[in-house]
Parts: structure tokens; sequence; C-alpha cells
């Protein structure tokens, strides 16, 4: 049995360029073939990644937009007037409002 091994170790050693070209076939395998790790997921990721980093701009603008409006709100009358009589439809006691819907 000895014998055998100090044979296949002497074998290896000659051909020490084969055990490196399985090693490196086998990590490649692996780079492509494993769930975790492969290429396609890492690409599917990326689009992932870039799509919610838009998400974060989108809202992100749009709570400066908000915070803007906040900020008018509280500090100018004219800006709560109007958006009383828009969006929740008040009015002085003297005027009278039409409501005008479009048609779709």
């Amino acid at each position: 049995m000895s014998d055998k091994i100090k044979k296949l170790n002497f074998w290896v050693r000659r051909r020490s360029h084969l055990a490196v070209i399985a090693i490196g076939s086998l990590v490649i395998a692996l780079l492509f073939l494993n769930e975790d790790a492969s290429w396609e997921h890492n690409m599917e990721y990326q689009e992932q990644i870039k799509a919610l980093n838009e998400e974060i701009k989108t809202c992100n603008d749009s709570a400066e937009y908000y915070r803007v409006q906040r900020q008018q709100l509280l500090t100018g009358t004219e800006e709560l007037e109007q958006l009383a009589r828009e969006e929740y439809r008040m009015q002085k006691a003297t005027e009278d409002v039409f409501i005008i819907k479009h048609a779709k």
C-alpha cells in the first residue's frame, strides 16, 4: 500500500500542472454553477440594486417636495388658503363654489 502511495505521489509531482488545472477547473465550475455565487445571480442582484437606488432617489425627491410644501404651509397663509380651497373645497361665507368635473 505504501508503495502505491509513493508512486501516486511521484506521478502527481511530475504532472503538477494537472492538479493545478483540475483545481482551477473546479473553482471556475463552482463560480458558474454554484447558486449563491453564480454570475447570473450577481447580474440579477446588480439590476435589483440599480432599480432600488432609482426608487430611493425618487422617494428622496418627493420627500423634499413635501418638506418644502409643509414649510410653505406653516409659514404662509396664501398657500394654506389655496390648499384649503382646492383640496378640501372650502369657501368663505360670501362665496359660491362651482365644481367642474372632466369627463374621461
